[in-house]
């Protein structure tokens, strides 16, 4: 008597995947949920929590990898607005990474929760970026469509400056006239950082249009 054939219960590369972007989304807006909470706990502005780069990074990062999730769950192909999305949240939190190895490593991290501190400055930068080379974007990009991953950066910066000369509260020390020697430093450190963005868009674009597809 023919025995029946057991279907195959080994998961897919598109399941793994679609796993892989669901369990790190959730993580990174838990990490940011939970320091979010110590925030309002001790009474901390909440306008101050959502002007730190790396918690926007994070929630962007997390949208983009749990919207990447739902596109691969309903076979949707990626289009370019989608593979430029993703493109900036990648650039954004690679950068959130490197900026906190370089200039804020050292820093008192204050209330920040331990476990928070891990996932947003060094998992989920990681996690982004083995996502970007895993699954490169579908449309081929070039350097002036990627110029646009250029604008969330710069858009924060203009922000944090002036809400800073207003309110005399920055969120990083190197963007502080008063830690940096004036704002001939901060204008200094703002060069380097866009010019560190740009040189990671630059890699990660022609990283995205080299690499091979796996799904």
């Amino acid at each position: 008597m023919k025995q029946k054939a057991h279907p195959n219960k080994t998961p897919s590369k598109r399941q793994l995947l679609i796993a892989y972007r669901i369990f790190f989304g959730v993580l990174g807006l838990l990490a940011v949920t939970a320091q979010l909470s110590v925030h309002v706990t001790n009474s901390f502005s909440v306008v101050n929590f959502f002007s730190y780069f790396t918690n926007l990074s994070n929630i962007f990062a997390a949208g983009v990898l749990l919207s990447g999730a739902y596109f691969l769950a309903k076979h949707r192909t990626p289009k370019l607005s989608d593979d430029l999305a993703r493109g900036a949240a990648v650039v954004a939190i690679v950068l959130v990474g490197i900026v906190y190895g370089l200039l804020l490593s050292n820093e008192d991290v204050g209330t920040l929760l331990p476990w928070v501190n891990v996932v947003v400055h060094y998992i989920m930068p990681v996690a982004v970026l083995i996502d970007w080379l895993y699954q490169p974007p579908r449309t081929h990009l070039v350097a002036t469509q990627a110029t646009v991953w250029l604008v969330f950066p710069g858009t924060y910066l203009i922000y944090v400056c002036l809400r800073g000369a207003a309110t005399g509260w920055y969120p990083y020390p190197f963007l502080n006239p008063d830690k940096v020697g004036g704002l001939g430093g901060v204008a200094a450190h703002a060069i380097g950082i866009m010019a560190l963005f740009f040189l990671v868009s630059w890699v990660l674009l022609k990283l995205g249009t080299s690499l091979k597809r796996h799904i």
